[in-house]
């Protein structure tokens, strides 16, 4: 199966996993990541060492300022703290030492370390702050801390010092030792820290250079090599061996065993340099684990394989034949290469093409090593001169008899066979014969004719029939039992990749999806663990469903005191799920209904966009739902680091539960700590956005208010007014009016109110704004032909929420001004839409229309009323005071016939008086406003 043979190689983000594998192996090195993006910088993941040098949990000191502000004490250096905030602030690489207290306030020499960790984009997205103890080379805090040592303390003290002082006296004669040790230690840190600075990206499994991947391209070759040679070594070592074949009198022979024996070394040297995959699923790349598994498995077998046989050949001459043979029949040990097809078979048999060939191949293997001992069966019953076997009789047929010659040796005289047919012609009978025989009955042109022939002709029988039976008669049902797994998973990824086709999914999707089919496939093994759980009967499922969680039962308070009965409840509802790298678990606004207990890898947890918390193995996240009455939304998203393995359970399921087993559920609330609640959602400015906001006020400060645009409500309905108004204001050269550009001041602004109108007619008063007017711009004053005469009752007064404009009355569609439109108007619409459109058009036409009368009447007003002020507190001329430059006093405007209070003012009056009377007037103005639009209101 290629996802087994492979291994997980999809890319992860294993920052977490190296960071912890690397300080694992120091007991004094703690460590805290940070998020760089979040203002105030929160711990977004805590190691175990760190919880048990500061004595806070996990959960205590997750989302805290990695300031670590909480450990602060009276005697922390502020410089120190300056330094690590200065650090955070600039994303700069600092080293300092720093005074810190514990949980229960005794106080703790660390040496810090920040660095700023990046991802992809070269963008600082973590801090990396490194803790390690130093107390043990500080000195005492107080020299009084030992009186509440015991007596033997006190003396281990004295002495202490006692030689302390003696080490300072030969301190001139003795190197200082302490400090140097200090010192490495801190050029020490300084370089773990150098190394241990991955990036927070995800990436592929790296290997060390050294370290071959078992599924490269060039594996993959060099093993397809090391097959063929294999099958050669196979074929060539009984050959020889049968023979008698000497590979020293054939020097090309003995060139190409050379050649393979060293290429089979390279083969052993590589096998300590190549990556394998773990019972896990997992690429396991250590150099030294790799070693370890290969030494105790296939080293022994494969250097047995190519120690050099033909060497130890050397020594076979004519006078030591018996050490000859025996170095020559060491040569079979030479088939044990055929393991490595047997360990690499699952590889070859991904194809149903290269397994026929297997098949066939070993097919005929078997043959060829039937036919050898065939032909040494022969030629032993020849030279112990049987004159039938079926040597003598090929000889015979072919006219090329055998023949004895006499040998002289030493001790005896031997007769040795010589002559016969040639090698080739006799082995390709042997082979002729034994493949009849595996296949058929044979033919009987050869045959067996002595005992020892026919005993193994009917093994060879036997055994041929076997083959074929199973190899041509059912290799369809042998591909199907040997890869019936492996039938499926193919058949499970031609489903997706059809479905992936079909509906057109993207490409990046489609690989996500792939991957975790593949992964899920290469944890689980094909296996359904429920179906598997159904075989067996409640309280054997439950053992077995306790023991699938033990990790989350072992690891977590919270279970500790839960009874045997409580733990297979719960182990019940527990359900085992694996995500890929880069899977959302939870979706902002999700209902949150399982608690979950991440068991391996790592997930990361982002709220608007930015990773508040990283979670590992041990921790917890979900909600607590025997705490909240009402299941909560998920306020951040969770997804996968790498590949994770968690253990969940439903809120029901858990709820149903702790109401069941009471005391449970009271140690359970107590001790089961969050390590992220989703349902809170944590408050947070970016650093980026507070950056931004200084660079906006800066702008600001020196760039001038930027206008409406030009299509703007407010900047029409201000035009029109303009427009409408252009002629009473000509000639007064007032400010904008968009603009607000008045001089009058706060007191004068608010005691204005607006000027009494009379029943039919428009007051316009001359006013120092209307008195250089043109008589000729009255017309644009003049009511419009379309538009009829508005009819203002008198006493019309506004009161209450004076803020509320005539315009927001207007666009809102509320009656203020009772009007009928023109008839020509409502006619060219034919719709009710039409007509009302029209209508509020008129409306607005006409209320403009009468805010500028109403404007012009209350200035008019207005400066009436400041003329009479001036002349009433004008004190009298005095000689001997200084003349202004330029005497000049507004107009006295013209009265109204309303208006018939001014004319018996006196010139003297005190200054309550005037006040009085002014609010007097604008009282009964107030109340006339009122009355009139209360009047209009009602017809």
């Amino acid at each position: 199966m290629p996802g087994g043979r492979r291994g997980l190689v999809a890319p992860q983000n294993t920052f977490l996993e190296n960071i912890i594998r690397r300080y694992n192996s120091l007991s004094d090195c703690s460590f805290l990541l940070a998020n760089a993006q979040i203002v105030d910088f929160p711990i977004v993941y805590c190691s175990e060492s760190f919880c048990k040098i500061s004595g806070y949990n996990r959960a205590e000191v997750m989302q805290k300022s990695c300031r670590c502000a909480f450990m602060y004490g009276e005697l922390t250096d502020r410089s120190s703290i300056l330094k690590v905030e200065h650090s955070l602030e600039n994303h700069d690489q600092m080293q300092v030492e720093i005074l810190l207290y514990k949980k229960n306030r005794s106080p703790l020499w660390l040496l810090l370390h920040v660095a700023p960790i990046k991802n992809e984009r070269d963008m600082v997205v973590l801090f990396l702050l490194t803790f390690r103890d130093i107390t043990a080379l500080k000195q005492p805090l107080e020299d009084d801390a030992s009186k509440g040592l015991s007596k033997f303390a006190r003396l281990a003290r004295s002495v202490t010092r006692s030689r302390s002082v003696l080490v300072q006296q030969f301190s001139m004669h003795l190197p200082i030792k302490t400090e140097n040790t200090k010192q490495s230690q801190i050029a020490h840190m300084i370089s773990l820290n150098s190394e241990v600075l991955p990036q927070y990206r995800q990436e592929a499994p790296k290997t060390p250079p050294h370290i071959l991947l078992h599924y490269c391209a060039f594996k993959a070759i060099w093993d397809w090599v090391i097959l063929c040679l294999t099958f050669y070594t196979a074929i060539m070592v009984p050959y020889n061996v049968a023979f008698k074949n000497k590979t020293s009198e054939d020097v090309s022979l003995l060139v190409l065993d050379s050649i393979v024996d060293v290429i089979f070394f390279i083969d052993i040297v590589l096998n300590f340099h190549t990556t394998f995959v773990g019972p896990g699923g997992e690429v396991v790349s250590d150099p030294k684990i790799i070693r370890m598994n290969y030494l105790k498995s296939w080293f022994i077998i494969d250097l047995l394989s190519c120690l050099p046989y033909d060497v130890f050949n050397a020594f076979d001459h004519e006078e030591d034949q018996g050490i000859g043979s025996l170095f020559s029949a060491l040569k079979v040990v030479r088939l044990l290469r055929l393991g490595r097809v047997v360990r690499k078979l699952d590889r070859y048999l991904e194809y149903g093409a290269a397994m026929l060939i297997l098949l066939l191949c070993f097919y005929m293997l078997v043959a060829h090593w039937l036919a050898c001992i065939f032909y040494s069966i022969g030629r032993s019953d020849a030279e112990n001169g049987v004159p039938y076997s079926w040597l003598w009789k090929l000889g015979n047929v072919t006219q090329q008899q055998f023949n004895f010659s006499r040998v002289m040796t030493r001790d005896m005289i031997k007769y040795e066979l010589i002559g016969g047919p040639p090698r080739g012609t006799m082995y390709i009978t042997a082979l002729y014969f034994t493949m009849t025989c595996m296949t058929s009955v044979g033919f009987g042109n050869v045959a067996a004719e002595t005992d020892n022939e026919k005993v193994f002709t009917i093994c060879m029988m036997i055994i041929g029939a076997l083959l074929y039976a199973t190899i041509f008669g059912h290799v369809t049902t042998i591909i199907q039992q040997m890869t019936s797994a492996t039938a499926r998973y193919h058949e499970m990824l031609n489903n997706v990749r059809e479905f992936m086709k079909l509906h057109e999914v993207p490409k990046a999707l489609s690989e996500r999806v792939m991957d975790y089919v593949v992964s899920t496939w290469a944890m689980t093994k094909g296996i359904d663990t429920s179906k598997v759980l159904s075989y067996c009967p409640k309280d054997m499922t439950a053992d077995i469903c306790v023991h699938l969680n033990r990790k989350v039962f072992n690891e977590h308070p919270a279970f500790r005191l839960a009874s045997d009965g409580c733990l297979r409840a719960l182990a019940m509802y527990f359900t085992m799920e694996h995500s890929a790298p880069g899977d959302l678990l939870y979706h902002t606004g999700e209902s949150i209904d399982t608690l979950c207990f991440v068991v391996t890898g790592s997930l990361e947890v982002i709220q608007d966009d930015e990773v508040v918390a990283i979670l590992g193995k041990g921790d917890v996240f979900g909600d607590a739902f025997w705490k909240e009455p009402t299941i909560g939304q998920s306020c951040a998203n969770v997804r996968g680091l790498t590949y994770c393995d968690l253990h969940s359970i439903k809120r029901d399921k858990l709820l149903e539960v702790l109401n069941f087993y009471h005391a449970f559920a009271n140690s359970f609330a107590r001790n089961l700590l969050l390590t992220y609640n989703l349902r809170h959602r944590l408050i947070f400015r970016k650093v980026s956005d507070v950056k931004r906001e200084k660079e906006l006020a800066e702008r600001r400060k020196h760039e001038p208010l930027q206008e409406l645009s030009q299509d703007h409500l407010v900047r029409k309905i201000f035009s029109k007014f303009r427009r409408n108004g252009s002629c009473e204001n000509r000639s007064g050269g007032g400010g904008d009016v968009e603009r607000g550009s008045s001089t009058e001041s706060t007191e004068n602004r608010v005691s204005i109110r607006i000027a009494q109108v009379n029943d039919n007619t428009v007051v316009k008063c001359p006013t120092k704004w209307t008195v250089t007017k043109d008589p000729g711009d009255d017309k644009e004053n003049a009511p419009s032909e379309n538009v009829p005469q508005l009819v203002v009752k008198k006493d019309v007064q506004r009161t209450g929420n004076r803020s509320v404009s005539k315009w927001s009355r207007v666009l809102t569609k509320e009656p203020t001004i009772e009007e009928e439109c023109p008839p020509q108007l409502l006619e060219e619409g034919s719709s009710s839409e039409y007509q009302k459109i029209l209508a509020n058009l008129v409306d607005l036409r006409v209320d403009l229309k009468l805010e500028m009368q109403r404007l012009n009447s209350k200035i008019c007003r207005v400066d009436e009323q400041i003329g009479q002020l001036i002349r009433l507190v004008k004190p009298p001329r005095n000689e001997k005071m200084p003349q202004p430059l330029l005497n000049w006093r507004p107009p006295e405007p013209q009265r109204s016939k309303s208006l018939t209070r001014k004319d018996s003012l006196p010139k003297r009056r005190s200054k309550e008086s005037i006040k009085s009377l002014v609010e007097n007037e604008i009282h009964e103005q107030d109340k006339d406003v009122v009355t009139d639009v209360e009047k209009a209101k009602q017809q």
